[in-house]
């Protein structure tokens, strides 16, 4: 009997034997990726995965800047867990926060020329070690198959999720 096996006779188990498997090959790549991801970041350049988020969203906005809500809302985060991001990042000089002229309600975010410097320091290594733990594992067929896999997912989320679509995304 395998660990699937397992899993499948349980009462809590609602996910058929290959869906099990699916979803638990899937966890642990999620889970481990995170952990690593941090662990590479924050021993390489001493910022947080979280924080790299934060910059990654923001470099791909045409004007580097986003309201607090449309940041959270692009790293699928809760609004005050990027709060309190934007206060450290702030207060390391990685980003500015700023009321927005039109709308005094809204908090502007803008990323810094050092927070700007710093993902041009980082990126570089960073990607390294995500192609070396994941995309070496795959060949050019399974990253383009992953790719379509993963878009469907994303739009299924989407439409049966909590969150808006991001405005980046069509």
């Amino acid at each position: 009997m395998t660990e699937y096996d397992v899993a499948s006779e349980s009462p809590y188990a609602f996910l058929g034997e290959e869906e099990t498997r699916a979803w638990y090959a899937y966890m642990k790549v999620h889970l481990r990726m995170r952990y690593e991801m941090d662990h590479q970041l924050r021993g390489d350049h001493g910022i947080s995965l979280a924080d790299y988020d934060v910059l990654v969203a923001l470099v791909s906005d045409p004007e580097r800047t986003l309201s607090v809500s449309d940041l959270a809302t692009r790293i699928g985060s809760e609004r005050s867990r990027v709060s309190h991001q934007l206060r450290s990042l702030s207060a390391r000089g990685l980003v500015t926060l700023a009321t927005d002229p039109d709308d005094r309600r809204v908090t502007r975010v803008a990323l810094s020329d050092r927070g700007d410097d710093t993902l041009a320091d980082v990126s570089p290594r960073h990607i390294d070690f995500v192609r070396s733990v994941f995309f070496d594992a795959l060949t050019p067929p399974q990253v383009q198959e992953m790719s379509t896999m993963f878009e469907g997912i994303y739009d299924q989320l989407i439409r049966h999720g909590t969150l808006p679509r991001p405005v980046d995304r069509p």
